[in-house]
């Protein structure tokens, strides 16, 4: 009988549930070391368990403060619970701006809680590149579940698709003309909708502006319309009633087959991503290292060849050598 493949030692520290071998392993994965791509290797059969939820919505919403109510909550629940907070990075280190701000209150010793604050490192649509993959190490840890809160831009962090199978996007009464303008993509990533600081004067009507737009999508074919929710981190507020809508996405994706669709799409576009990022360092090393292709430089500087054709070049000789 052929015996299953060893593990990497790093690999076997995560099952294991060593949180100072998987806090190193993040490391790696924020810093796109190629050396920890063996050890994600072995840990990818023992993931696919964990559910990972998205918290997005602009800045000054309360994300953090609504992560942390559900972050209580679901360990009432007995919930062992990932998170993932993307943070502005620095344009001049490239590191997190906030990531050093303790924002998840943690009782000491409690091992059912993983947080882990990351640098978007100027990645578009307000998620780190490396999510997807601190996520599946959580996954493969034990967590059941991974928060995953945008970094809230200002715009609507529309990339969180890519990462979890549930997206509440949060909003705060008076926003406005924010809203107007946000409108088609919230409407494209919201699961449920969240109106936080529900203590304000206006959260009502907030809600019902919300319901009233989301119920203008149609619901032919199945199609799910999104709830609206009010909570409070004051008391807190609404939060079972926000979980229990979550939940309800959940279930509707388990139901004619709509999450292996989901997770199909989301396997495709991180496949498509990887290609993209390995492309884009045998280019950097290609324009860096070959005499010919950095003499392109030189060429398109003194209006001998145009970029495009400079592009064209760069492309063919890259293919050629693939």
């Amino acid at each position: 009988m052929s015996r299953a493949p060893s593990l990497p030692p790093a690999a076997r520290a995560v099952l294991d549930h060593d949180r100072r071998s998987l806090a190193r392993l993040i490391s790696q994965v924020e810093n796109r070391d190629r050396r920890v791509e063996p050890v994600l290797r072995a840990l990818y059969p023992h993931t696919g368990h964990a559910r990972v939820i998205g918290i997005a919505g602009p800045l000054g919403v309360g994300k953090s403060s609504l992560v942390n109510a559900l972050l209580r909550h679901l360990r009432g629940m007995g919930q062992k619970v990932g998170v993932i907070a993307i943070d502005p990075s620095s344009p001049f280190s490239g590191g997190s701006v906030l990531g050093d701000r303790i924002r998840i209150d943690r009782e000491a010793g409690d091992d059912g809680v993983f947080f882990r604050s990351m640098a978007s490192r100027g990645y578009a649509g307000g998620i780190a590149s490396a999510t997807r993959e601190v996520a599946r190490l959580l996954d493969a840890y034990g967590m059941d579940l991974v928060l995953v809160e945008t970094v809230g831009s200002g715009q609507v962090d529309v990339e969180i698709r890519r990462v979890a199978s549930t997206s509440v996007v949060v909003l705060v009464p008076h926003l406005g003309d924010e809203v107007q303008s946000l409108k088609a993509g919230l409407f494209e990533i919201a699961d449920v909708f969240c109106v936080n600081k529900s203590d304000l004067p206006g959260a009502d009507g907030a809600a019902r502006y919300l319901a009233d737009m989301a119920s203008l999508s149609p619901e032919e074919g199945g199609r799910w319309r999104p709830p609206v929710v009010t909570t409070s981190a004051i008391g807190p507020q609404g939060i079972p009633e926000l979980w229990e809508a979550v939940l309800s996405h959940e279930r509707f994706l388990d139901s004619d087959g709509r999450r292996a669709d989901g997770e199909r799409d989301r396997v495709r576009a991180e496949i498509g991503d990887l290609v993209r990022e390995r492309f884009d360092r045998r280019l950097e090393a290609t324009l860096a290292e070959d005499p010919k292709l950095r003499a392109l430089v030189d060429e398109v500087l003194r209006r001998r060849i145009d970029p495009h054709a400079a592009a064209d070049r760069v492309f063919t000789e890259i293919a050629r050598r693939a």
